[in-house]
């Protein structure tokens, strides 16, 4: 089983930036999708953005152009590169498999406001 450790989430500025960072243990890291993933208060988890073991990338229409996805199967992490964020981008972000997430890991807080 695979668990996933998110970090790098803060208090930011609208138009600032974030990187996020996830760690992921488990030897089959390298050949499955990952994805990042949010939830706002009151509303459902979403799907942000989803990188494929081959490195291929989907974005939901929201921060195509803004985010950008990335992987690094020899560490095991994953990253998100939040950029122009604004506040409805504020939620809580998890990372999991993709396209189909297992259990789900403790998140990190992102909030965009001046």
């Amino acid at each position: 089983q695979v668990q996933f450790v998110e970090s790098g989430g803060g208090l930011v500025q609208p138009g600032g930036s974030l990187r996020l960072s996830c760690a992921a243990s488990g030897r089959i890291f390298g050949i499955i999708g990952m994805g990042w993933y949010r939830q706002a208060p009151g509303k459902q988890r979403e799907l942000v953005a989803g990188i494929t073991s081959g490195g291929s990338t989907n974005y939901v229409g929201s921060v195509k152009g803004r985010f950008t996805i990335s992987r690094d199967n020899a560490k095991n992490t994953v990253h998100l590169q939040m950029n122009s964020l604004k506040p409805e981008d504020t939620a809580v972000y998890y990372c999991n498999a993709y396209p189909l997430p297992g259990s789900w890991g403790q998140g990190t807080q992102v909030t965009v406001s001046s």
